[in-house]
């Protein structure tokens, strides 16, 4: 019986393929800086139109000084008096003194509620109803009534104007004076603006005033106006004041 030895057969080592060598990774592109996006002409035209807005504001306070009242409520009184027939002078003055007699009537009401003394003048100044309250022979009108830099009578007289439109159903731009108050604060500021006016007209340069209210710096616009002058009023109130600008 023949033996049969398996041969072991020897097998060569195998070679490991080596792993092919990285290649560098390309280099990653730079980004490109987008543009920076145009503002759409919407929106500079709207830009545009705010800064125009704040200038026309501006203008408008300036104009309001000059006239010392808005001239839009002024404008829907005269188109209401005129749709009712009554915007001939007559008319216009019978209007007027309807306007004082109910301040006049709204006025000595609130001093007997408050039990103080003083009679009530009642006249027409210009386009405007006016009404004074002034001493009467039972006793002084208290100077309270005033107020600091006139502040007690402004809001007495924006009490006394909406009583007349609640009255009369239009707006009212009627004056009022208490103690001879206003009076005498116009115959001062004309004095002060004469000695600006004449200091601008010196040196040609321009001069600032202290800051007033609307009613003040109307009469100081008045005053140079009236030299020959031109003003106009800078700042925010109740810092507003008014300029004096040279020839």
């Amino acid at each position: 019986m023949t033996q049969q030895n398996d041969a072991s057969t020897e097998t060569e080592p195998q070679e490991v393929p080596q792993p092919a060598e990285a290649t560098d990774a390309p280099e990653a592109a730079e980004p490109r800086e987008s543009a920076a996006p145009t503002e759409p002409v919407e929106s500079i035209a709207s830009s545009d139109a705010a800064a125009g807005d704040e200038a026309d504001e501006s203008s408008a306070a300036d104009e309001d000084d000059q006239t010392g009242d808005d001239q839009t409520g002024d404008d829907q009184t005269a188109a209401a008096a005129s749709e009712r027939g009554e915007g001939g002078p007559s008319s216009r003055k019978e209007h007027l003194e309807r306007e004082g007699e109910v301040a006049a009537d709204f006025l000595e009401t609130l001093l007997d509620i408050a039990d103080l003394d003083g009679d009530l003048d009642v006249d027409i100044e210009g386009d405007r109803a006016a009404v004074a309250i002034v001493d009467s022979d039972e006793g002084r009108v208290p100077r309270r009534l005033v107020g600091q830099g006139g502040a007690v009578l402004e809001a007495l007289q924006e009490l006394t104007r909406l009583a007349v439109q609640a009255e009369t159903g239009e707006r009212s731009r009627l004056m009022l004076d208490v103690a001879g108050h206003r009076a005498q604060r116009r115959a001062d500021l004309v004095e002060s603006a004469r000695v600006v006016i004449d200091e601008v007209k010196e040196t040609g340069e321009r001069r600032s005033l202290e800051p007033m209210s609307a009613f003040e710096r109307k009469v100081v616009h008045d005053a140079v106006l009236a030299a020959g002058l031109t003003s106009e009023s800078e700042g925010a109130e109740p810092r507003r004041y008014v300029v004096v600008l040279p020839a």
